[in-house]
């Protein structure tokens, strides 16, 4: 079977993007995984692929694939990345160029807009806090406290005083796996710079440590605000660059401006 495929990126989140029909066979789990390698396969953080609508006012739908073969319920550069292949690949109209159009996911619907040259805004939705207040969990003999947000997908953030030596590979794969999180969860390393200013890393469900990471910086965000560490707009600086994050507290939807592009085309046979 040929498998045509667009490489594509958000900040050095990197993503292998095909194009499906409503019942074509997918890869199965090990062939995801197979195709994530970086030295055997096409190597990617997650694979997107791009399906008819479910809803008539929708563009397009789309899956998301993490490396370990796991389909997932959202990713925010991925949706950058979607969202940009369909101008590229002249899949939208003028109208939705021009004023935006919605796209779905296992996570629900969103929203997304065209700015400046490669730079794609997105309505990710309304953060939602899974408790009231922090949770605190002992983990490896410490008490570790953080918040859990739900972007569409899970989260937990954790503030560090210097994300630079933040224990991410660790701690993040004991967060990930801990057994209150049963569908396992993706971890986020928050350094405060100030009220508009933010440092992240993030450990990826299914994939460990990314350079970036949307849905992370979102729920980074939603954390932060909520605390009163930030305003209503903030600049998080990730690994692989930045993103803008917007949100006016409670109830209001959260909106995540950043870029997304094309790395090369290819093709491949796989069995």
């Amino acid at each position: 079977m040929t498998l045509r495929f667009t490489k594509m990126h958000g900040l050095g989140n990197d993503f292998m993007v095909i194009e499906a029909r409503k019942g074509d066979p997918l890869p199965d789990t090990s062939t995801w995984r197979k195709l994530a390698d970086r030295h055997t396969g096409v190597g990617f953080d997650q694979a997107l692929v791009i399906l008819p609508p479910h809803q008539p006012d929708s563009v397009a739908s789309y899956k998301i694939f993490n490396a370990d073969g796991g389909e997932v319920e959202q990713c925010g550069n991925g949706a950058r990345c979607v969202a940009e292949w369909l101008r590229l690949s002249a899949r939208l109209s003028d109208q939705a160029v021009q004023m935006g159009f919605s796209l779905e996911s296992l996570g629900g619907r969103i929203e997304a807009r065209f700015g400046e040259p490669g730079m794609v805004s997105v309505n990710m939705g309304t953060p939602h806090f899974l408790t009231k207040g922090n949770t605190t969990l002992s983990v490896a003999n410490r008490d570790v406290s953080f918040t859990e947000v739900s972007m569409g997908n899970p989260h937990v953030v954790l503030r560090v005083d210097e994300v630079d030596v933040a224990p991410v590979a660790t701690l993040g794969a004991l967060l990930e796996s801990h057994p209150r999180f049963p569908n396992r969860t993706n971890v986020g390393f928050l350094q405060v710079i100030d009220r508009a200013h933010a440092r992240l890393r993030v450990f990826e469900r299914g994939v460990g440590e990314t350079l970036a990471c949307g849905t992370g910086a979102c729920a980074a965000m939603a954390a932060g605000r909520r605390s009163g560490w930030f305003g209503d707009d903030v600049n998080v600086r990730l690994p692989g660059g930045s993103l803008q994050i917007s949100w006016r507290g409670e109830n209001s939807v959260l909106w995540m401006t950043g870029p997304a592009a094309v790395a090369y085309r290819g093709e491949l046979d796989f069995l």
